[in-house]
């Protein structure tokens, strides 16, 4: 059985890692245990921050909070939810598509960059990542930037560790800001628009002075996989606004009397927008308890719908589309057809694709994360070497 480390400070998380150092001794590092599907490396123990528990600092005021790595996601949104602010990012729990358990973690949603739907405007998770604490590969405990804003110091630093997956180091503290919870919410839809028509759709809502926090292409393959089926027929092409009451009113007007020159214009209310999003957020239509191959492809907006278009020519795929189509949720029928995939992203520009799931054999012989220019392949050789020169921290993904 693989020994599970759980240091309840993070004094007892340096003086483990400087006994692991002395022996080669790898660790993969694991927060809430609900991202990583990938089996683990021989010889290698688990490192976990479960046992850092506990909000630090919390200034509503300054609009900040300080928690420990392993703090559950819901006492942070809850702890949050008292003062009604929120995190900008809108973090995905994926634990549905993956079919894990676990308590995803707010260090494991700063490790792994976790952005949903509002990234569009408010930037990714590391965006709102203001100071770290960590132990590096030489079991010295770190601190880089600060509690507020105008703190800059580290800045690139804390910027590194957001989205390094635990490869780097061992998180063990994270300060973040935070926004105010919108008055209200609602979603304009277009409906039965192709592809090709939504992100023109997408594009022109995007480009006008209405502050649309969320924009997404449902095509009626997963449609009926949202929203309790509250959803019109056909294709669904959604529109958030957010904001005081009265403002999301006179925004939505502008928004529909634009968009009525695209398809037939309707709308959902606050409540079914708030299912909605956290819906798109999750990758709720591939929530099918199956192993079927599930990608998450970054490419620019434009290019995620010629990206499946070429894709439908070669192999069967199905998709939907965040990030007004910069973000395709990609479930392939059979095989990951990793090799098609990639060629085909280089072909409509570039992006990165993350293989979210797959069978376990498939996992351990394919590599998760898209490979990188040479040139960045040795810059990240570097970096690691410096943060982690023995090679401990050996976790592909973390949760």
């Amino acid at each position: 059985m693989t020994p599970i480390h759980e240091p309840l400070s993070e004094e007892a998380a340096s003086r483990l890692v400087q006994v692991a150092a002395l022996s080669k001794s790898p660790f993969v590092i694991r927060g809430g245990g609900t991202r990583s599907l990938h089996g683990l490396p021989d010889g290698a123990d688990v490192l976990s921050a479960r046992g850092l528990n506990g909000i630090v600092a919390y200034n509503p005021a300054e609009m900040t909070m300080t928690a420990r790595a392993g703090t559950p996601l819901e006492v942070v949104e809850a702890a949050l939810a008292e003062k009604r602010q929120m995190l900008a990012f809108e973090p995905n729990d994926l634990r549905g598509v993956l079919g894990t358990s676990g308590i995803p973690t707010i260090g494991g949603v700063f490790a792994t960059n976790a952005s949903g739907p509002r990234r569009l405007v408010a930037g990714a998770a590391r965006d709102s990542l203001l100071g770290v604490r960590f132990v590096n590969g030489r079991g010295e405990v770190v601190k880089a930037g600060g509690r507020v804003m105008k703190n800059v110091t580290g800045l690139d630093l804390v910027k590194l560790l957001a989205g390094s997956h635990g490869s780097l180091a061992f998180l063990t503290e994270v300060t973040f800001r935070l926004l105010p919870v919108p008055e209200t919410a609602v979603t304009v839809i277009i409906s039965d628009l192709n592809d090709a028509e939504a992100a023109a759709a997408m594009a022109t809502a995007m480009s006008m002075p209405v502050e649309v926090s969320g924009a997404a292409h449902l095509p009626e393959s997963v449609r009926s996989r949202f929203a309790g089926g509250a959803l019109p027929q056909g294709a669904v092409t959604a529109l958030r606004l957010e904001g005081l009451a009265a403002s999301v009113a006179v925004r939505s007007e502008k928004l529909i009397a634009a968009m009525t020159r695209f398809g037939a214009v309707s709308h959902l209310e606050a409540e079914g927008t708030r299912r909605l999003w956290r819906e798109i957020r999750d990758g709720a239509p591939y929530a099918d308890g199956t192993p079927r191959p599930l990608w998450r492809v970054s490419v620019a907006p434009v290019a995620g719908q010629q990206l499946v278009a070429a894709l439908r020519l070669e192999t069967g795929v199905d998709a939907f589309y965040d990030w007004q189509g910069g973000l395709v949720w990609l479930r392939m029928e059979a095989d990951p057809e990793a090799a098609l995939l990639r060629r085909y992203i280089k072909a409509v520009g570039g992006g990165h694709a993350t293989l979210l799931r797959a069978r376990p054999e498939v996992l351990a012989a394919m590599q998760a994360f898209q490979p990188q220019a040479e040139t960045i392949t040795a810059l990240q050789a570097r970096v690691k070497a410096s943060f982690d020169p023995a090679g401990l921290f050996i976790s592909p993904m973390v949760g």
